[in-house]
C-alpha cells in the first residue's frame, strides 16, 4: 500500500526533517507515528500528500510513485487520502452535511451516491442527528467527528491523522478512538500522536522517530522516547 525507501528531507539552511527513513505499510494496517516535537511525524504525513518535496529516496502509494519533481497527479493522489487535523479545519459557513459532502462533490460523485456515503459516515461517527447544524453549534468532539466523516467519504482507503485528539478532553478522546478502531477494519491509518495512553492501550504497530531518524518500528508497540 505505502512504501518509504531511504527518504530524506533537508532544508536549504541545513535542517534535517527526515534522515533516510524506510518502512512499508500494508493494506488496512494501523500505525502510530510517535516521537518528540520536530521528530518528523508531520513531515511523513505531508510527504504522503505531496505537500512538500523529499531530498532523497522514493515514496510509493499503491501503484503510484509520488516523488518525482514533475509529479502531475497531485489532485488524484489527494483524492485517495483522507486527512484528520488537530484543529479540525471545518468550513464555518457550511453545515455538517455540506462539510462532509464537499470533497465528493469536487470529485464529481452524483448527489445520490454523495448522500448515501455522507449519511453512512455520519452514522459511523455518531453525529447523524447533527447533519444540518453549523460548526458554531457543535462541541470540539463533534467537530472532530465531522472531520473524520469528511476524511472517509469518497471511497478513500488511506486516512492520515495528525494529532487528532490534541484538542479533546480524555472522555471525548476515547470516544473518537472507538471510531478509529472501527475504521481500521477497512482503512489504512497513519496516526501521529503524543498521547501515551492511547498508544500504550491500543497496542498497534508503533514507528518511533527522533531527530528525523526512524529509531524503532515495533508490532504491538508502546509509546517510547
Amino acid at each position: 500500500m505505502i512504501s518509504f525507501q531511504n527518504v530524506s528531507v533537508r532544508y536549504p539552511l541545513g535542517n534535517i526533517a527526515l534522515d533516510s527513513v524506510s518502512f512499508d505499510v500494508e493494506d488496512q494496517e494501523f500505525i502510530y507515528l510517535v516521537g518528540p516535537s520536530g521528530a518528523g511525524k508531520t513531515t511523513i504525513l505531508r510527504l504522503l500528500l505531496n505537500d512538500i518535496q523529499l531530498t532523497e529516496g522514493s515514496i510509493l502509494i499503491e501503484d503510484m510513485e509520488i516523488t518525482p519533481k514533475k509529479f502531475k497527479q497531485v489532485a488524484e493522489l489527494r483524492q485517495r487520502i483522507g486527512v484528520v487535523f488537530q484543529d479540525f479545519k471545518i468550513l464555518p459557513d457550511d453545515n455538517v452535511y455540506e462539510n462532509v459532502a464537499l470533497s465528493m462533490r469536487i470529485k464529481g460523485f452524483n448527489e445520490g451516491e454523495t448522500k448515501k456515503q455522507v449519511e453512512e459516515a455520519l452514522e459511523l461517527t455518531g453525529i447523524a442527528d447533527k447533519m444540518y447544524q453549523f460548526p458554531s453549534q457543535l462541541s470540539a468532539g463533534e467537530l472532530q467527528r465531522v472531520a473524520i466523516a469528511r476524511a472517509v467519504v469518497g471511497d478513500r482507503k488511506i486516512i492520515l491523522a495528525d494529532e487528532p485528539t490534541g484538542n479533546l478532553d480524555p472522555k471525548t478522546t476515547w470516544e473518537v478512538m472507538k471510531i478509529f478502531k472501527e475504521l481500521e477494519k477497512t482503512k489504512t491509518i497513519l496516526f501521529a500522536t503524543h498521547n501515551t495512553d492511547i498508544v500504550n492501550s491500543m497496542k498497534r504497530r508503533v514507528i518511533i522517530l527522533k531527530n528525523g531518524k526512524l529509531v524503532k518500528d515495533k508490532k504491538k508497540g508502546g509509546y517510547e522516547l
